[in-house]
């Protein structure tokens, strides 16, 4: 394989996936045109011997085409090409019947509209919807000689013709990272006149590794200019045979050099150079043809630009940064270690850090930083807290322990699980808790230890948008290694699943936990056997999460709301032990006021998020995002 073949095989795997074809669906508006023998041109063109390409439709965008060009040209036309539609912008009479198509995008798709009338005034109309893709588009004149090439070896190029070959194309398109389309779309398509579907079989193994569709403009809406246009190719980045995109480009050109038609149009991206190389010296020259899309999930990249140190954010700035470009708000980085935003949108502009914003006031803050406070606030609210009693570091304490009889130490003030002892059931060890919280805050509450699940509901804007079960970090033995080694391994796996937010420690509160169980960290923990190394489920010392939002019961969605409106706080994550989700009745043992939103996917808790900030761009199209798993 040379490099240059190298190179064209490449180029080909990038092009943009709506790159304009010749084979891919049917105009759902008109059916003017199909039928038509190949050759069988409007009387006009067969009259003056062929298009005059002076008089331009599809390249002078700004200049209304003479009547009677456009007299028998469908209308409305837009192509389904299973992927997305093509929407042939040349065929519609007004903008607005452009912007209401692109506006139907079925979810996952990706619509395109090529030879609009004044783009620029086209996206003017819906700013917030639509964007200019930036593309180039490419035309190659059919009246000229293809530079000559011997064929390329191992590989032979035909029409689809079957219905495996539908799925094999499918495929392609995955392997590429392109939107695929249902094989039976593209199966359906074939039998269409109008559009034409090539691929590229490797003669040693019989797969597919290749295929490019097109659209013939004639047969499709009849196109007074007589085009064509390529769409889709693709070559399996698996393949090792070389020059394959190149002859199934060559193998389009000459299908609609046969059928006698004008021109062959492409579509690629700007910055796509192998490509623009390969069709340039192919004799492909630029046209002022402008593409337009509308922005969604997969065009994300597309129209949000570069956006300096988004890379360094954790995950749970980047989730809010993402959400914000996706629809269309500027996101400006103002500290990536603190996780820091200014996001802004027209004339409103707010700073968040994570899932705080500046719409949560000191007061509310402050109530949530303090663990005794929020006790104060939510018990006078009528709502389940457990027992408790403001540390006095003296002899109250432990009779508050004998009374209770295990008891959960903590910090007044803190988070992430730092400073707290869970299930301390001696004065020594009661007196080594208070110790430890201390040496994190002067404040510190003591509560009754109340047994069950570790359950966190987040409330925004007065809505239950998400909630899961958090637990304890967690090792299972092999039979081989130390419970040390374990904890080491589960912890690295942790951190790579995290981007380094989680980690179990090995300190006092693990090596407690451990002998409590009964083992210690030097021993081989049987395999199959399971042990809890943390009592606490924080996310940053292990812990897993797990969404429960389906189940939750009613009762306790009501009281999460109410807490969250008896601190006074837009955004909240509520900590509740609870017999099970799906049950009534749990008491709260604490509310953070910066809840880690990326915790919880795919529940839309930074959609949410961005509603509260930015409510006027809620529900807007481009809030979509694929279906991902749950974090755990």
């Amino acid at each position: 394989m040379t490099a240059r073949d190298h190179d064209d095989r490449d180029a080909m795997s990038t092009t943009d996936p709506e790159a304009p074809s010749d084979r891919d669906a049917e105009p759902t508006v008109s059916d003017r045109g199909r039928g038509r023998a190949a050759g069988d041109e409007p009387a006009p063109l067969r009259a003056s011997g062929g298009w005059d390409r002076h008089d331009a439709i599809s390249t002078t965008s700004w200049q209304q085409p003479p009547e009677h060009l456009v007299a028998s040209m469908a209308r409305d036309v837009v192509v389904d090409m299973g992927w997305g539609r093509v929407l042939f912008g040349q065929t519609f009479r007004s903008a607005s019947a452009i912007v209401s198509q692109l506006r139907d995008e079925a979810e996952g798709r990706r619509d395109i509209c090529l030879y609009a009338r004044d783009p620029h005034v086209l996206v003017a109309k819906a700013p917030q919807e639509l964007f200019v893709d930036p593309s180039y588009t490419y035309r190659f004149w059919l009246h000229r000689t293809l530079p000559r090439r011997d064929p390329p070896r191992g590989i032979v190029v035909r029409s689809l013709s079957t219905r495996s070959d539908a799925d094999a194309v499918n495929r392609i398109y995955v392997r590429c990272g392109m939107v695929p389309a249902p094989p039976e779309v593209l199966w359906s398509n074939q039998q269409a006149r109008h559009i034409t579907y090539l691929v590229a079989e490797d003669t040693s193994t019989g797969e597919l590794v290749g295929t490019v569709a097109g659209i013939d403009h004639l047969l499709a809406f009849d196109d007074p200019e007589g085009g064509s246009s390529l769409w889709t190719l693709a070559v399996d980045p698996g393949t090792q045979v070389p020059g394959v995109g190149e002859a199934l480009v060559r193998a389009l050109i000459e299908h609609f050099q046969t059928r006698g038609r004008a021109y062959l149009d492409l579509s690629v991206m700007h910055d796509n150079e192998p490509a623009i190389a390969l069709y340039e010296k192919l004799g492909f020259e630029r046209v002022p043809v402008f593409a337009i899309k509308r922005k969604n999930a997969i065009n994300e990249r597309l129209f949000v630009g570069e956006q300096e140190g988004l890379d360094d954010l954790n995950p749970y700035a980047r989730i809010i940064a993402d959400e914000a470009l996706r629809r269309g708000i500027a996101v400006e980085v103002l500290d990536a270690r603190a996780g820091e935003l200014r996001l802004t949108h027209g004339g409103r502009s707010i700073v968040t850090r994570e899932s705080l914003s500046e719409l949560t006031t000191a007061v509310a803050m402050s109530r949530c930083d303090d663990k005794r406070h929020t006790r104060r606030i939510l018990r006078r609210a009528g709502l389940p807290v457990p027992a408790g009693r403001d540390a006095t570091f003296d002899a109250a304490d432990h009779e508050f322990l004998a009374e209770v009889g295990e008891v959960v130490v903590k910090p007044a003030r803190g988070e992430q699980g730092t400073g707290i002892t869970v299930g301390v059931t001696t004065d020594e060890e009661l007196d080594r808790a208070l110790a430890l919280a201390r040496s994190y805050c002067p404040d510190v509450l003591i509560e009754e230890r109340v047994h069950g699940q570790d359950l966190r509901i987040v409330v925004i804007d007065g809505e239950v948008v998400a909630a899961a079960v958090r637990q304890p970090a967690t090792v299972v033995g092999t039979g081989r290694h130390t419970v040390r080694d374990l904890v080491r391994a589960q912890s690295r796996r942790r951190a790579a699943a995290t981007s380094g937010e989680s980690r179990i420690p090995l300190d006092e509160e693990t090596v407690r936990t451990v002998e409590a169980a009964g083992w210690s960290l030097d021993d081989v923990l049987p395999e199959g056997e399971r042990l809890e190394v943390r009592r606490t489920a924080n996310l940053h010392t292990g812990g897993t999460i797990h969404d429960v939002t389906a189940k939750l019961h009613p009762d306790l969605a009501a009281m999460a709301v109410a807490a969250a409106e008896a601190i006074g706080i837009p955004v909240t994550g509520l900590d509740l032990i609870v017999e099970s989700p799906d049950r009534p009745t749990g008491v709260f043992i604490e509310a953070n006021e910066r809840p880690g939103l990326a915790n919880h996917e795919p529940q839309p808790t930074a959609e949410r998020f961005i509603d509260l900030l930015f409510p006027t761009t809620s529900g807007l199209p481009w809030g979509w995002r694929p279906e991902s798993p749950p974090s755990s």
